[in-house]
């Protein structure tokens, strides 16, 4: 055993036959595709020849070159969509690592969220949604798309049924007997807490 890893060890760093563990990934050849149709015309000019990964990916947006003045915001839910090509001035969203704060030029991220305030500021007006989960696109042309499960305006929630459902899941997770019991119960009580504070804030 000790012989072949000595051996391996010794060998270069990315010998061919392991070239599909190598890091050294040689550079995207942008006519590939075009040669590899080519030959296929001239082996199989009756057939189509067939898609390739590349046939489906859109290039990346361009990154501007001056930091621009507006966020352009999707904000959309299984079932609607909130928010399509709307300029704001800033975004916070309810990361599960913090409140999150976007403006125009911000560095291209994937944020997974969890319950709280998503608030789009506009000028002087502030609008604020409250999220149960989903994800934050911010990508580098200063475009934000943002994909909730769930969202409803803060001027649509009752405090008091806020208020009673968290009573109820506090008491469903003292009583819990089971794991899935307590697990369903502390997402309740997650959620409602969120919900709670979204309207005390």
């Amino acid at each position: 055993m000790f012989r072949q890893a000595s051996s391996l060890l010794g060998r270069p760093a990315c010998p061919s036959r392991f070239r599909a563990l190598c890091t050294e990934v040689p550079a995207a050849n942008p006519n590939a595709d075009s040669a590899f149709i080519e030959s296929w015309k001239k082996v199989i000019p009756i057939m189509d020849p067939p898609k390739t990964p590349s046939t489906y990916m859109e290039p990346r947006p361009p990154t501007p070159s001056s930091l621009p003045s507006k966020l352009t915001v999707n904000f959309v839910l299984p079932y609607s969509s909130e928010l399509s090509g709307k300029e704001v001035d800033m975004v916070m969203v309810p990361a599960t690592t913090g409140q999150m704060g976007v403006l125009p030029g911000h560095v291209a991220t994937i944020a997974e969220l969890k319950p709280g305030i998503l608030s789009v500021h506009e000028g002087s007006e502030v609008t604020k949604y409250f999220v149960s989960s989903g994800f934050a696109f911010i990508h580098a042309n200063s475009v934000a798309d943002i994909v909730a499960v769930e969202a409803v305006p803060i001027d649509q929630i009752d405090a008091s049924l806020v208020q009673k459902g968290l009573a109820e899941f506090t008491q469903k997770l003292s009583s819990a007997t089971t794991d899935l019991e307590k697990a369903e119960a502390q997402i309740g009580v997650d959620v409602h807490s969120a919900l709670n504070s979204a309207l005390t804030g």
